[in-house]
């Protein structure tokens, strides 16, 4: 598990805009995290860039995102999740967001705990089928 916490940070710091002097951390206890898990949502919102936990326990629709690139870090559970190909029905959301009933042509993969997955900004994602559920860690980075 430490390792792949190790590699979520490297991957997060590879994305993100160093931080200007005087900023200070963000400090998440175990208590608060387990709570957000239980329900999702955001832990950190910053103008570029969010950190979110999210629980699904069904198949969602499939979402663009073409300003915000996305990371995964699977703690629990698992999904079938497809990326990329030609969203089925796109219709656009709010601003910069599309969602779709399907993909046709994109890659389906299992993913579960300890997998992490990126999801370059345009590029359709969708869980398709959840096990049980999935809990995983979102980090949204915002391009200008």
């Amino acid at each position: 598990m430490r390792l792949f916490l190790t590699a979520l940070a490297v991957l997060v710091l590879a994305v993100l805009p160093v931080p200007s002097a005087g900023q200070s951390a963000t400090h998440i206890d175990a208590q608060k995290l387990a709570e957000a898990f239980g329900k999702g949502g955001n832990l950190v919102n910053a103008s570029d860039y969010r950190v979110q936990t999210s629980r699904r326990v069904k198949p969602g629709g499939v979402e663009v995102h073409e300003k915000e690139t996305d990371i995964f870090y699977v703690v629990d559970g698992s999904a079938t999740l497809v990326t990329g190909g030609t969203v089925v029905e796109p219709k656009t959301t709010r601003p910069n967001q599309i969602a779709g009933t399907g993909i046709t042509g994109g890659e389906s993969r299992r993913i579960s705990k300890g997998d992490v997955v990126v999801i370059p900004a345009g590029a359709p994602h969708w869980f398709k089928e959840v096990d049980s559920f999935i809990n995983y860690f979102v980090v949204k980075v915002v391009k200008p």
